[in-house]
Formats: C-alpha cells, sequence, structure tokens
C-alpha cells in the first residue's frame, strides 16, 4: 500500500514518480479492476496502479479464456474505470489480437487506449520478442507496461494454464530483461 498520512493530499501517479519510488526502493502496488465502481475503491484506497486486465474476460464476461475478449470490450471497461480514477496510473491490457498482427495496428489500438479510453500506459505481453514493437509503441510516446505474471495470451485458448518448461524460460528472460533495463 501506498504511504500517505491520513488526511494528506494525493499526488497524481505518473511513469515518472513510479520511477522514483522503484529508485527509493518504496513499494509500488497495483490492483486490477474492471469498471467505475471497483476502480474508483481501488483509487481511494491510495493503490498507485489500476489495472485493466484482460482477465475481465473471465473474471466480468464469462468467457471461457482471456483470447476471446476484444479490443472494444477492454476499451469500455478502461473508459468506465477512467472515470473512477482520480490519482492512481490507469493501465490498459491490450487484448490478444490488437498488438500480433503489425506494429501500425499495435501503435493505432494503443493509440486508443490511451485517446479513446484514458489510459496512461499499455500492456502488452510476450517478453523480449516484443522489445522491436514495444520501442516502436514508445516512439508514438505511448508508455508501455510489461507481463511479468502468469502469460493467459499463450495458453492455446482452452483454460490451459498448465506452466511448462517454456513459462520457466520465459520468467528468466524476462527477469534479464528487467536487470538491463535497471539503474
Amino acid at each position: 500500500m501506498s504511504l500517505i498520512a491520513a488526511g494528506e493530499p494525493r499526488q497524481k501517479i505518473t511513469v515518472a514518480s513510479l520511477r522514483d519510488k522503484k529508485l527509493q526502493h518504496h513499494p509500488i502496488t497495483c490492483l486490477t479492476a474492471y469498471d467505475y465502481p471497483s476502480a474508483r475503491l481501488v483509487d481511494e484506497a491510495a493503490i498507485d496502479i489500476v489495472l485493466v486486465g484482460d482477465s475481465l474476460a473471465q473474471a466480468v464476461l464469462g468467457y471461457q479464456n482471456t483470447l476471446s475478449v476484444t479490443i472494444e470490450e477492454m476499451l469500455h471497461h478502461t473508459r468506465a474505470a477512467r472515470r473512477g480514477v482520480k490519482h492512481a496510473l490507469l493501465v490498459g491490457d491490450m487484448p490478444f489480437g490488437s498488438y500480433q498482427v503489425d506494429a501500425g495496428e499495435a501503435i493505432r489500438n494503443a493509440t486508443r487506449f490511451v485517446k479513446e479510453a484514458g489510459a496512461e500506459v499499455v500492456k502488452v505481453e510476450g517478453g523480449e520478442k516484443r522489445a522491436d514493437l514495444i520501442r516502436r509503441i514508445i516512439d508514438a510516446e505511448i508508455p508501455v507496461a510489461g507481463c511479468a505474471g502468469f502469460p493467459r495470451q499463450r495458453c492455446g485458448g482452452a483454460g490451459n494454464f498448465a506452466m511448462g518448461s517454456w513459462w520457466a524460460a520465459d520468467i528468466g528472460a524476462q527477469q534479464d530483461l528487467a536487470e538491463r533495463d535497471r539503474p
């Protein structure tokens, strides 16, 4: 949880303020919210980051997997969360198929998250193999967050969450990327 004295005005969380927290070894908090009321509660709890995750496919929309959620559904839920967030950094999760086809489409979709839904950062999965794409999105002045958790979009779409050696190897690659970017 963020360390803010009761009654003290809360500052807007930005990418720069998160970097400062990291450099000062202060905890950074993140919770998922899929709509206005939950995003408002998370924001009022002084959480640093509100993630509108593609897990809403299963948690809210009743789909069998996260592959089924569309960009329109993600934009709708990100817009709703935006209305509830005043201080936290809002991250919109780009769903499967919205960034895999080509870089131009990925940038257009990332721009929609920022422009239409009010996201301040977009999240993509894929680790090092997405490095060029991530650079292109950042060049378009859109901050990007990677996925350090369970890569649901890569689970074959059948709800198969068995962790194989590929997952362990991917975690190692993500850790290597994170180490490289440390100041």
